[in-house]
This record gives C-alpha cells, sequence and structure tokens, in this order.
C-alpha cells in the first residue's frame, strides 16, 4: 500500500472500527448467549447426548470455511465478502429461531433443525472473524495493531459478559429462540454502518479459487470432528464406523496436502509454514481454542446444575472470567503498541491458563461461587495473555497480498482447536457420564430417556438427587482436567517464538535476519 493509501484510509478508521466492533460482538453475543440458553433448549428437544451437537455444528461450520472466507477476501476484496457473511450469519440466525416450529412448513425434528441451521449460521460466523482482523490489518500496520486488536478483544470480552446476562434474561422470561432473533437488529445496524462508511485498499492479484482444496479440507475436517465426536460414543473406536471415518480424513487431508502444492492459488498457502513463527501460532491457537471452547460451554452446564443458579445468574457468574480476559487483553494490546515486543505473552499466557484448567478440575459438588469464580479469573487472565497476541503473530509473519489466508489460517486452527475440543471433550464428558450412578439415577426418577430438564433434576429425591449431581460434577471436572494436557504445551511451543521486529508499515514483510527473509513467501506487490 503507498503512504498516499494508507493516509486516504486512516481518517475513516474510527468509523469502520464501530463497525466491526458490532460485527464481532454480533458473533461473540451469539456463542455466548446460545450456550447459557443451551441447557433449557435441550431440555425442551430431549437428549443430553446431543447437548454438544448444537455447538459443534457451529463451529464446524466455522472452521471449515474461514479459510475460504480468507481467501475469497484477498481475491475479490475484502467488504463484498465480509458483508456477504453477514447476511449468511443473519439468515442462519432467523432459521435457528424457526427451527421445530410451524413456521418452517409443520412440526418436525427440532433438534436436527436446529443444529443444521447452527451450521448455516457458524458458515456466515467463519467470515465475521476473519473478516475483522483482515481487515484491521488493512488498514493498520503491524506495529499500531496491538492497540486496535486489544480494543476488538475488549469488545469480544464485554460480548461474552453481556451474552450470558442476555442469554439468561431471554432464557428465563422469554422463549429461547429470541436468543437467535436478536442478532438480526444488531446485524442489520453492522450492514449500515459497514456498507456506507468502509473503504478499503484494493490489492491486484489473479481471482481463481482452489475449490478442490476447500472440498477436500472440509471433508477432511468434518470426518474428524464425526470420528471424535462419535468413537467411544455412538460407536466403538475398532467399529467399521469410525475406522471409516479415520481412512476418510487421511485420504483427504493428504489429497489436500498434493492439491495445494500444485494450484496457482492455494486456499491454505503451505508456504505459510515455512515461517517459523506462523507455525507454531498455528499450533497455539490449536490448543487455545481447545481450552476456550472447553471452558465456556461446560461452565454454564456446571453452574444451573450442580451449583443450582438460573440461566440468568449462571451468566453473571462467568463474569470473573471476562473481567480477566478484558482487562489483560487490553492491557496486553497498548504494551505491543508502546514496545514493539510481544514474545513473552503467549509464554506467560499459557502457564496461567494451565494453572486456571488445574484449578477448574477441582470443581465438585461442595465448590462455593465465590472459589469458581477465582480459579475463572485465573483462566480468563491467561487467555487475555493470547487471545490477540496470537493472531498479530500470524500476521506480521506474511506480506500483505496474504493477510486474509493467514487471518484465516489463524482463526481456522482456533476454530479447529474448538471443533476438536467440543467434540472431544463432549465425548469425555459423556462416557464418564454414563460410567458413574447418575444417568440411570436421573432417567429412574425422571422417567426421561437421557433427557435433562432441570426443573425435573430439582424435584428428584434427595439420594438420588445428590448422585446425579456428584456425576455431572464429576464429568465436568474431568473434562477440564483433559484439557491440561493441551494448555500445558502452549509455554513450550511459546517459547521458541522469535522475537521479529513488528513493521510500521504495510509496504514489505518482516526481515529481521536473512533467514527469516528467505521463510516468507514473496509475491506480487499491493497497489491501492
Amino acid at each position: 500500500m503507498t503512504q498516499e493509501s494508507q493516509t486516504a484510509a486512516r481518517p475513516n478508521i474510527r468509523v469502520v472500527l464501530f463497525g466491526l466492533m458490532i460485527a464481532m460482538m454480533l458473533a461473540m453475543l451469539d456463542n455466548m448467549i446460545v450456550s447459557t440458553a443451551l441447557p433449557r433448549i435441550v431440555g425442551e428437544f430431549g437428549g443430553l447426548d446431543h447437548f454438544t451437537w448444537v455447538v459443534t455444528a457451529y463451529v464446524l461450520g466455522t472452521t471449515v470455511s474461514t479459510p475460504i472466507w480468507g481467501k475469497l477476501g484477498d481475491l475479490y476484496g475484502r467488504k463484498a465478502v465480509f458483508l456477504t457473511s453477514v447476511v449468511i450469519f443473519l439468515v442462519g440466525s432467523a432459521l435457528c429461531g424457526m427451527a421445530g416450529s410451524d413456521m418452517l412448513g409443520g412440526p418436525g425434528d427440532g433438534m436436527v433443525e436446529l443444529i443444521a441451521f447452527r451450521a448455516v449460521q457458524g458458515l456466515g460466523a467463519g467470515g465475521l472473524m476473519v473478516g475483522v482482523m483482515a481487515i484491521i490489518g488493512d488498514l493498520v500496520p503491524p506495529r499500531e495493531r496491538g492497540r486496535y486488536q486489544g480494543m476488538i478483544a475488549g469488545i469480544m470480552a464485554i460480548a461474552m459478559v453481556a451474552g450470558p446476562l442476555v442469554g439468561g434474561f431471554i432464557t428465563d422470561n422469554l422463549s429461547w429462540r429470541w436468543a437467535f432473533y436478536v442478532n438480526l437488529p444488531l446485524g442489520g445496524v453492522a450492514l449500515l454502518v459497514l456498507a456506507t462508511t468502509m473503504h478499503l485498499p484494493k490489492y491486484r492479484t489473479e481471482h481463481k479459487i482452489d475449490w478442490l482444496g476447500a472440498a477436500l479440507l472440509s471433508v477432511g475436517i468434518t470426518a474428524i470432528v464425526l470420528l471424535t465426536t462419535w468413537g467411544g460414543n455412538e460407536y466403538d473406536w475398532a467399529s467399521p464406523q469410525i475406522l471409516g471415518l479415520a481412512v476418510l480424513a487421511a485420504v483427504a487431508l493428504v489429497a489436500f496436502g498434493l492439491v495445494e502444492r500444485r494450484v496457482p492459488e492455494p486456499i491454505l498457502p503451505l508456504g505459510l509454514f515455512a515461517n517459523r513463527n506462523f507455525a507454531l501460532i498455528s499450533v497455539i491457537g490449536f490448543l487455545l481454542g481447545f481450552a476456550m471452547f472447553g471452558a465456556m460451554n461446560f461452565l454454564p452446564l456446571y453452574q444451573q446444575t450442580v451449583q443450582g443458579a438460573s440461566a440468568t445468574n449462571s451468566g453473571l457468574l462467568l463474569l470473573p472470567l471476562m473481567f480477566g480476559m478484558l482487562v489483560v487483553s487490553l492491557v496486553v494490546g497498548r504494551a505491543i503498541t508502546k514496545t514493539g515486543r510481544y514474545r513473552m505473552f503467549p509464554i506467560v499466557g499459557g502457564v496461567v491458563m494451565t494453572a486456571g484448567m488445574l484449578l477448574l478440575s477441582r470443581l465438585d459438588v461442595d465448590t462455593g461461587k465465590a472459589e469458581s469464580s477465582l480459579y475463572m479469573v485465573v483462566l480468563g487472565v491467561g487467555m487475555g495473555f493470547l487471545m490477540q497476541t496470537s493472531m498479530l503473530i500470524a500476521q506480521n509473519s506474511v506480506e500483505q497480498k496474504d493477510l486474509g489466508a493467514a487471518s484465516g489460517a489463524a482463526t481456522f486452527f482456533r476454530s479447529i482447536g474448538g471443533s476438536f475440543g467440543i467434540s472431544l471433550f463432549g465425548a469425555i464428558f459423556a462416557n464418564r457420564l454414563a460410567d458413574s450412578a447418575a444417568g440411570s439415577a436421573f432417567s429412574a426418577g425422571t422417567g426421561e430417556g437421557g433427557g435433562m430438564d432441570l426443573e425435573k433434576l430439582k424435584d428428584l429425591p434427595a439420594q438420588a438427587r445428590e448422585l446425579v449431581l456428584g456425576g455431572l460434577s464429576g464429568a465436568i471436572s474431568h473434562v477440564f482436567l483433559w484439557a491440561v494436557l493441551f494448555t500445558i504445551a502452549v509455554p513450550v511451543l511459546a517459547w521458541f517464538i522469535k522475537e521479529v521486529p513488528l513493521r510500521s508499515s504495510n509496504d514489505a514483510p518482516p526481515t529481521a535476519t536473512p533467514e527469516e527473509q528467505a521463510e516468507t513467501a514473496l509475491g506480487k506487490a499491493p497497489v491501492a
């Protein structure tokens, strides 16, 4: 980008940032509202075994679409692509709100419809997440990007605070369907602001989409998520279904790698991974997704069942986690902008996040709300060190023409970590619960075969209720203990990140040393 185009774009950035914040809040609010309302949704439709699928479908849609959205933005311009993703997200939200109702032409399987529509919503959300980060990367050079990404992280944290509160209020006072309808007015505002104010620099490149690579990647990732979801739960690990999924995943991903080496415009350029920092931060983002999505989805379940909180109060009980993440994200963003140094932050974040998971693995039926809140603060602080720092390092590792692909890849690995985490943790939770006496005690007391109705749980005889709560808390704490195995690798990997100076403009890739220059794939220079 020329100096003139940077100057022209800069006065517009505050207005555009306002629109981007609304869009980011749109995606984050949905995640948190639905997480809080999910126990009630699952209770209405029936089937505790479906608990994680409502989230898995959304995260899977996000995961498989982020590299495609990122590349489409590089090729066809980020504004039109980003606004398209907002529209898809809003359509998915409206359909989710209508799941299982007469508005779709008659009664059907509400859970199946909700899961399918959540996947559509996730496809749009993938474009929201990668689009916000890539657009900021277009407008702001890496040295100044930490401050703006810290502000985006702050909005994400605020949305995470508001989401449970709004979700709890909706669940307790309105229909859970409004957990999805609430997205529509916010999305309308975001569309209006961004369509009228966002003017981005353009980059000259050939328009050629790697559809075969995108299809192979989607098949491979979907097969792995199904494998981790069904393995040891719906099917035995040695069953033909699970083995078939493993073979399908391996074949699809190997074929994807071969295709990406030959196409002129790969959907996920493998040359990016020749840069050590980019490769390391991609793995760290994967592990962060594991921890983040695991905590977000099992904490409300623990609070509403074991601690007996209402949906609204469970949202309030998540405030400590969000507060820790918000404060640290803002402080880290400003520190990076001021000093230009960032290497220590993912190291510290990994250590603190691991400590938070270890503390959460101590949750049981006797854990008080003050004690669990302290544990959540520790986890939130660790996440605050990592959330935006990981994206900043990924973007600083590539040149401007690959910004969308890099942002998409970074978001992709975080999302796929979430997909695997939710699937794996959901299987661990279900298996641990099945091995306890809680499941049979609950079914015996309510007559429901695996359904989870919180009101019926409260009506169980004291002895049976104690047994159920003990099984639920044990299964949830077991999930957090497993998460430690993944988070402990974060500070180890972060130790090997190089402190590459942050660029003061968007004109060139980082070139701290000849080796780093050689590691970065060079291409056509952008033009305004």
